[in-house]
C-alpha cells in the first residue's frame, strides 16, 4: 500500500540528507544518514526516490504518515464527484410525460450532475429516428439556458443518446 521507503528499506548507496528543521546536511552514505537519524530518535524517510541521489529527510515517520493521511482526507472532502444521471423516453412519449422528464433533467443539471438523455426505440420505431431526435432536441431546448450539449444525439444500438452538462460559469 504505502510506497514510502523508511530506514533499512532505503536501497540507495548515497542519499542527500535533509535535517528535521529543513537544513541540507549534504550527500552521505545511507548507513551514516541512518546513524544520524537514530541518534536523534527519528526515522530516515525517502521523500524523493527519483532524484539523483535520492533525497531523504530525518523525521518522525508516524507523524509524517498521519499528516499525509489528513491531507488526503481534506483533498477528498473538497472533491466534487460528477454523476451521470439517465433520463429515458420513447419516441411516442406524450407531452406531459416529456415535461416531467424535462423537470428531472433541469433538477439534475442545477445540482451539478451530467445528464444522459436516452430515447429507446422498439421494432418499427427504428425507421423514424427523426422523431427520437426531435424528442432529444425538445429536452435540450427546454434546458439550454443552464446546460450545454456535451454530445450530440447519436444512435447507439436501439437507443439514441445525448449528453448534457451544466454550463461553465
Amino acid at each position: 500500500m504505502d510506497k514510502t521507503r523508511v530506514n533499512e528499506r532505503i536501497r540507495a548507496r548515497e542519499v542527500l540528507v535533509i535535517d528535521e528543521d529543513g537544513t541540507k546536511l549534504g550527500v552521505m552514505p545511507t548507513y551514516k544518514a541512518l546513524e544520524l537519524a537514530r541518534d536523534k530518535g527519528l526515522d530516515l524517510v525517502e521523500v524523493s526516490p527519483n532524484a539523483n541521489p535520492p533525497v531523504c529527510r530525518i523525521m518522525d515517520f508516524g507523524k509524517y504518515k498521519y499528516q499525509m493521511q489528513k491531507k488526503m482526507h481534506e483533498a477528498k472532502k473538497k472533491q466534487k464527484t460528477v454523476e451521470v444521471k439517465t433520463v429515458k423516453v420513447r419516441p411516442k412519449t406524450d407531452e406531459h410525460d416529456m415535461q416531467v422528464r424535462i423537470k428531472q433533467v433541469r433538477r439534475f443539471i442545477e445540482k451539478g450532475d451530467k445528464v444522459k438523455a436516452v430515447v429507446m426505440f422498439r421494432g418499427r420505431e427504428q425507421a423514424h429516428l427523426e422523431i427520437g431526435e426531435a424528442q432529444l432536441m425538445k429536452i435540450y431546448e427546454a434546458v439550454k439556458d443552464i446546460a450545454e450539449m456535451e454530445r450530440k444525439p447519436k444512435k447507439e444500438g436501439r437507443d439514441m443518446i445525448m449528453i448534457l452538462a451544466p454550463k461553465k460559469k
